[in-house]
């Protein structure tokens, strides 16, 4: 048995620079996952990296994140068992393409990267649709937008200053990839990824749709596992992560605002607006009332309050709540030194 429940750990998953990510508490929230768990659920997978837990664990994996750009790491890392990018793969993904677009120099350049760097990530996108494989091509995108967040100052999108930090030496020194190309760094975090890719013998499957229309969609899970954004707290990912939806998508349909080229109008959450919150939940625990086991991740500093989430759950299942201090910043008011990870189990 112990064997079986481990046998898997030798794959790790990469270390992700995501607000909110789980990765760095996974081991805390797997002491609550339930022994016999056959199906288990990730309904806001975001980063995937719980989704990458249960993989392990030889438990059979559905996931889904609203946001595209994380669906392809579900698909790359969860969904996906075999498939890896091969030395020519990389060859053809970093080759200039003289027939690419144009959407990451016109929106980006100046704003975030040089204008070569803009260009290449316009030919790097074009490149990804000549691969072979729907996992080899969510595999490059995965592998790059973690490049992205490693090349731009704090990791997400929400400033207009990565340029400026990129020339001061200071920040330099203590993050080299600033001014590190970017196709070097994609080089650097392959073999990271490609050893992340096994095959737990279950039927693994990645979704990209908001999760009140998928979960009526599904049946017979043991196990719901529920990371909602924490809303009045680091709610809104597709602030902080809009570029790498708009170089995912590579959207033409769209507004771009503000300074940093936003898109918008934004996808509707339900779960990032105080206005809203409340009666989304009780959407979602009606809906997921027939699945026995429910781990829901929250933070004390979100809304509505821990007791109130509490009392939202009792109305259909026995609920007891977990608390682990963050001693440590991780990014965002939720995960500040002082503030608590909460898991109602």
């Amino acid at each position: 048995m112990l064997f079986e429940q481990y046998q898997y750990d030798v794959f790790r998953f990469p270390k992700p620079q995501y607000l909110g990510a789980k990765w760095f508490i996974a081991d805390w929230i797997a002491k609550f996952i339930p022994s016999g768990v056959r199906r288990a659920i990730d309904g806001f997978a975001g980063s995937q990296s719980i989704a990458f837990l249960f993989k392990q664990r030889g438990i059979e994996v559905l996931t889904n994140d609203f946001l595209f750009f994380n669906h392809q790491i579900g698909l790359a890392l969860i969904e996906n068992g075999h498939e890896k990018l091969s030395k020519s793969d990389i060859e053809l993904l970093l080759c200039e393409n003289t027939s690419a677009g144009t959407l990451m120099q016109e929106l980006f350049a100046g704003v975030f990267f040089e204008e070569s760097d803009a260009r290449f990530l316009d030919s790097f996108r074009a490149n990804v649709e000549a691969l072979d494989s729907i996992y080899k091509k969510a595999l490059a995108l995965a592998i790059m937008n973690r490049s992205l967040t490693r090349k731009i100052t704090m990791g997400h999108f929400a400033h207009h200053k990565a340029l400026a930090y990129a020339s001061n030496p200071i920040r330099v020194k203590r993050n080299p990839s600033l001014v590190r190309p970017i196709a070097e760094i994609f080089k650097s975090l392959v073999p990271e990824y490609n050893h992340a890719v096994f095959d737990n013998g279950k039927n693994n499957r990645s979704f990209n749709a908001n999760i009140l229309d998928w979960l009526p969609t599904l049946d017979d899970a043991d196990l719901i596992y529920l990371d909602p954004p924490y809303t009045d707290s680091h709610a809104d990912y597709q602030a902080f992560y809009h570029l790498l939806e708009t170089f995912t998508r590579y959207w033409r349909d769209k507004e771009f605002v503000n300074a940093t080229k936003r898109y918008w109008p934004p996808l509707w959450s339900g779960f990032d607006k105080k206005t809203e919150v409340i009666d989304s939940f009780k959407k979602l625990f009606e809906m997921a009332q027939e699945i026995p086991h429910w781990l829901i991740s929250f933070n004390d500093r979100s809304y509505p309050s821990v007791e109130v989430l509490r009392q939202l759950i009792a109305r259909y299942k026995e609920v007891q709540v977990e608390v682990k201090p963050y001693v440590s910043s991780r990014g965002g008011k939720g995960s500040v030194a002082g503030s608590h990870e909460v898991l109602f189990v």
